[in-house]
């Protein structure tokens, strides 16, 4: 994915390094403790992670009336699982799903920074926060779908969504042909977080 969008070599050490300074002064400041941040990013790389995106998938893959009442009222219908503590908490305020079908492929970007649903993508990829993807996206989305792996129909409609504060968009990708019968745990090995924001397909059963 970072090919794609020809990223500096040292933009992450760049961006580590302001990030550590930033943290430093926090501290210093008594804003935060030493231990801080490293609590809040542990708990989404254990709890809010892709897995409950996953779980959320396959569920609606396998149950019609939850997938309608997941794109009705997402929040109310992601409380019905069994998932973490915490869905509907930071960085998972406003969730919202659209799901792939028939004719119609959804994508899911942020023009002004990086809103994300943490609690059911984890943390954001790097190259979703990146300007050249977020504004080529938004201005061609099909053209960087083609790029990206992801074959239309010249018939099928894209739709992209602009997520923020008010609304953090998943998508519910369509179901691969072929996982007639897979249990509700197989069909969520074959959801990416890739395939949640929509620039990729769910993967096809081996």
């Amino acid at each position: 994915m970072t090919a794609q969008f020809g990223y500096p070599e040292d933009r992450e050490e760049r961006s580590a390094a302001q990030v550590r300074a930033l943290e430093a002064l926090l501290i210093e400041k008594g804003v935060i403790g030493s231990g801080t941040v490293d609590k809040v990013l542990g708990y989404f790389e254990s709890e809010m992670t892709p897995l409950n995106g996953k779980k959320i998938v396959a569920r609606a893959w396998t149950d019609p009336d939850f997938a309608r009442r997941l794109a009705e009222d997402t929040p109310a219908a992601v409380a019905e699982l069994d998932l973490p503590e915490g869905m509907a908490g930071a960085e998972g305020e406003h969730l919202a799903a659209v799901l792939n079908e028939p004719g119609v492929h959804n994508l899911v970007i942020c023009t002004l920074c990086s809103c994300f649903p943490w609690p059911v993508l984890g943390l954001p990829p790097y190259w979703y926060k990146d300007p050249v993807f977020r504004a080529r996206a938004a201005r061609e989305p099909r053209a960087v779908l083609a790029e990206l792996g992801v074959p239309l129909d010249p018939d099928t409609e894209v739709r992209v969504w602009d997520a923020s504060g008010h609304a953090r968009w998943f998508v519910v990708p369509q179901r691969p042909a072929g996982t007639e019968g897979m249990s509700e745990k197989r069909l969520a090995d074959l959801v990416t977080t890739e395939s949640m924001i929509g620039v990729a397909l769910a993967e096809a059963p081996a």
